[in-house]
């Protein structure tokens, strides 16, 4: 079995507070599609392809790390330099032992406090 964990705010986001159909608050992420390569498809899902990478040494019980993948064309027409910057995610592991988070990566949203009539129907 391999288990892990994906660090969502990683991924440039939104965070934001809106009501919900209850009329309580509800915390949640805005992520942009676009801002973070993320692929739509015609059945409708949003889909982040990853790749793992085993680790020198294992951390935390962890023995991978997992990063954004992309196709050689996608990386032939990404810049260096956003390829070179592209954050960890998370991390997996196989075997026993609990999976802590990709603790090393700075949070790259910002937070959004609507007090709109743009509330969400759930």
């Amino acid at each position: 079995m391999i288990t892990g964990s994906i660090n969502l705010a990683a991924l440039k986001y939104v965070y934001m507070e809106k009501k919900g159909k209850d009329g309580k608050p509800l915390k949640g992420m805005f992520i942009p599609l676009e801002a973070n390569y993320l692929q739509e498809h015609s059945s409708g899902g949003v889909y982040l392809n990853i790749v793992g990478f085993e680790m020198k040494e294992v951390k935390d019980y962890a023995t991978h790390i997992v990063k954004q993948s992309f196709s050689k064309k996608e990386r032939e027409l990404m810049e260096e330099e956003i390829l070179k910057n592209l954050p960890i995610l998370g991390n997996l592991k196989t075997g026993s032992g609990p999976v802590s988070g990709a603790d090393n990566n700075t949070a790259n949203g910002d937070v959004f406090d609507s007090e709109t009539d743009d509330d969400l129907p759930f």
